[in-house]
């Protein structure tokens, strides 16, 4: 059996303080039951988390330094057959080499779909 997603989310907005996202629901996140695979959900939460912990936008192959994500913890309450998530990333702390963030998933109206803590090793 050949499966196959694909996910896109775009940064809509980037601070030093939060990066703010947004990942259309289409047929590649969607899991068996029609709904976002919760997956889908945490690799757009650490996407966004990294972006905020390493500063940066993109991750080309020849960036300097590293990030290393050493945990993840999720709490998936909701979920949705369409529309958009939006993910709203914040540091808990922001250290010289340890990096701690929560990113919050919203759904249609503002529903809560999932509360992720993400921290990384970084060096620049």
């Amino acid at each position: 059996m050949k499966l196959q997603g694909e996910i896109e989310y775009t940064i809509t907005e980037h601070s030093y303080e939060h990066v703010m996202a947004e990942m259309p629901v289409r047929s590649g996140v969607l899991n068996p039951n029609g709904v976002v695979n919760p997956g889908a959900m945490l690799w757009f939460a650490d996407a966004c988390a990294a972006a905020l912990a390493y500063d940066k936008d993109e991750f080309p192959p020849s960036m300097s330094g590293n990030l290393t994500g050493i945990t993840i913890n999720a709490d998936i309450v909701g979920n949705q057959n369409g529309g958009v998530l939006k993910a709203l990333s914040k540091f808990i702390k922001n250290g010289s080499g340890l990096s701690t963030v929560r990113t919050i998933i919203t759904g249609t109206e503002g529903l809560l779909i999932a509360d992720v803590t993400t921290s990384y090793i970084v060096t620049k």
